[in-house]
């Protein structure tokens, strides 16, 4: 006898709280920002943390223990450290190196924290995604704080919900989907950076103003000399700004854990991704998607999507920004093109790539026309930022 099939569905929705704090000086006693965010999860009504920082960072903070021991006694009635920071590799280092995340659980373990025990990860967007990888792991999830020290972290990653370690030579091939408790943006972290980790969070301000917001690029391109001088009085509300258009991204338009195959926010990504794996991650992230963005642009110009001048303004701000749109990489088109099935494998199965329309609002291409794309690389590595 057949026995029909049945089918039982139910649909859930989970609320998600996604919260972005902006405040300066986040480990000085007097600053409540950090202590705010943290619930109780112990019987003395105490949060239990276990903290992770980028070595970078903490190499050029030499007051950092210090200032983290003074913060802990001034909040020893609110928050319990589960034993020793534990101090990771910065840049890709800490993402293509799978011992990072075994030493990651294992301080998690002998900390022995529970699910409603807090991960507070310090650093640049690589140790934020390696972090909030192995903290999304074990015990299937335990709570993550982000704390980014980079523009870039500020201004675009730490406010996403993902994250992810490179594995087989591919960019984020590992990762998962986790909303951080809180993400706690602080400008006077920025102060010891690179000159190359300065700017590469304004590639992605750029991004998102290209696609999101006129104003933003606008105000980018008249902050130019604030930018490069690094005055964080005129730099803090361009980060803001761009971390407010991530965000609102993720939370307002539907798909946060990227059940689509549209990515907005990868835009220019497609060839920097490709760019970092090609060249071993010589290449900063930052660095490579302000050369994608300008394929791209030089791309949308192409279809017709946006006008030279604005494919013109985009790279010469970019230029002006200190980025080096040049690169030995662009000579194997072959392999850069490769990007584009990597990309398409990675966001779904089905080709969505993010251009700009005009300036300030976007569109989007699902095939791509490869001498097109070809003579984009090609206009960027002569320099001629525009196609015929």
């Amino acid at each position: 006898m057949t026995v029909a099939a049945r089918e039982i569905d139910a649909s859930f929705d989970v609320p998600y709280r996604h919260a972005l704090h902006v405040a300066r000086g986040v480990f000085d006693p007097g600053n409540p920002t950090l202590a705010g965010v943290l619930e109780p999860t112990t019987s003395e009504g105490r949060a239990r943390v276990f903290a992770c920082v980028d070595a970078g960072f903490f190499d050029a903070n030499a007051d950092l223990p210090q200032a983290l021991g003074d913060w802990l006694t001034e909040y020893a009635d609110r928050v319990e450290l589960a034993g020793e920071p534990l101090v990771l590799p910065g840049g890709e280092a800490s993402k293509n190196e799978p011992e990072v995340i075994e030493q990651l659980v294992a301080g998690f373990d002998d900390a022995k924290l529970c699910r409603r025990s807090y991960v507070i990860a310090i650093g640049g967007g690589a140790v934020l995604d390696a972090a909030g990888y192995a903290a999304s792991l074990f015990h299937r999830g335990v709570r993550l704080v982000r704390i980014p020290t980079t523009t870039l972290a500020q201004a675009d990653s730490a406010v996403g919900v993902k994250n992810a370690v490179n594995a087989r030579g591919k960019k984020n091939l590992l990762g998962t989907f986790a909303v951080p408790s809180a993400v706690i943006n602080d400008a006077y972290l920025l102060q010891t950076l690179a000159d190359e980790h300065w700017r590469a969070g304004f590639a992605e301000a750029v991004k998102v103003a290209l696609i999101k917001e006129a104003e933003l690029f606008e105000s980018i391109a008249s902050s130019v000399d604030a930018i490069t001088e690094r005055d964080l009085d005129a730099c803090e509300p361009i980060i803001t700004r761009s971390a407010k258009l991530h965000l609102s991204h993720i939370t307002d338009n539907g798909d946060p854990f990227e059940q689509g195959a549209s990515r907005p926010l990868d835009f220019g990504h497609w060839s920097a991704h490709r760019l970092e794996e090609i060249t071993g991650f010589e290449l900063t992230h930052g660095d490579a998607v302000a050369i994608g963005i300008a394929i791209d642009c030089a791309y949308a110009t192409a279809l017709g999507l946006i006008a030279p001048d604005t494919a013109t303004r985009t790279v010469t701000l970019l230029e002006s920004l200190g980025f080096d749109l040049d690169h030995d990489a662009l000579d194997d088109a072959d392999s850069l093109l490769a990007g584009i099935e990597s990309f398409r494998e990675h966001v779904g199965g089905d080709l969505a790539l993010t251009m700009p329309q005009g300036l300030g609002n976007m569109t989007e291409v699902n095939e791509f026309h490869e001498n097109a794309l070809r003579d984009s690389i090609a206009a960027v590595r002569a320099r001629a930022w525009v196609t015929a």
